[in-house]
């Protein structure tokens, strides 16, 4: 037995409840107003088409069709991550859409063969959704590591400079960058994982429920969920810096300035992230 339908009508009395929000964020002058209200129309546009869509996906099954699906979601999480990153788009899109894909693909053929025990590892009803998990989660966690890498870079070019000029190589100077961004990436998926059912339940646990699963056969889908998220998310970190690094820098290891958009924006962007 699945969950109950949501009526418009239902949806439309909850967004009556952000009216209150409006009025304190317009008394207190916070200027999200606009933000939110452009945010929750996005969403529900986005939802929307996706769910028209999925409804076809689902009927048809058809595995090609499935993982057609599954790449396009990877190139825009591909096209977020460049943004999101300053990075010049035509220079770095091949790069990071492999630094995605190679996790991503493992990982999902992986858990539907192995873990769900599917006959067709490419059902679109685990496909996609398992898909969507993984691939929402490697997109966080390769913007923190990707801005947190070359902001320290940019920051602490002087300490880089000076281990090349004590006869590091590249890779040498570069590991304690690597290993920050690493660990800024990863530590709210660890973090999350550490603290799973104590502080909230997740969204597949709560779903597997709502669609009618005992709450065993949840609870061990969202095992498997989480070490998976875990697993595509570091490989996919360390592609993205490795593929990163290697067209960042010129042949004698300086910082390829032009790669990157331009200094402004970043130092725009890097006074908003750490406000």
């Amino acid at each position: 037995m699945g969950a109950n339908d949501i009526s418009i009508f239902s949806i439309g009395f909850l967004l009556l409840l952000l009216l209150p929000i409006f009025y304190i964020g317009y008394k207190l002058k916070l200027r999200f107003n606009k933000r939110v209200i452009i945010s929750v129309a996005r969403m529900i546009l986005q939802l929307a088409f996706v769910g028209f869509y999925l409804q076809y996906l689902f009927k048809f099954n058809n595995s090609w069709l499935n993982f057609a699906y599954l790449l396009i979601m990877i190139a825009v999480a591909s096209f977020s991550v460049l943004h999101s990153a300053n990075f010049k788009i035509v220079k770095f899109i091949i790069p990071i859409f492999i630094s995605i894909l190679i996790p991503q693909v493992l990982m999902i053929l992986f858990f539907n063969k192995f873990v769900a025990n599917i006959d067709n590892i490419f059902n679109a009803k685990y496909l996609v959704p398992i898909g969507g998990m993984l691939l929402g989660n490697c997109l966080k966690g390769n913007i923190i590591a990707l801005n947190n890498f070359w902001d320290n870079i940019r920051e602490n070019e002087k300490i880089y400079m000076y281990d090349l000029a004590l006869g590091a190589n590249r890779y040498q100077a570069l590991k304690p960058f690597v290993t920050k961004s690493i660990l800024a990436a990863t530590n709210p998926t660890i973090a999350s994982i550490a603290t799973i059912g104590l502080v909230s339940l997740p969204g597949m646990m709560t779903g597997q429920i709502l669609g009618g699963s005992v709450p065993l056969v949840a609870i061990k889908y969202q095992i498997a969920i989480m070490i998976a998220i875990f697993i595509a998310q570091f490989f996919s970190v360390l592609l993205s810096i490795f593929f990163s690094t290697k067209l960042g820098f010129d042949g004698f290891d300086m910082i390829k300035s032009s790669l990157f958009k331009t200094v402004k924006k970043k130092k725009n962007k890097k006074v908003l992230t750490t406000s």
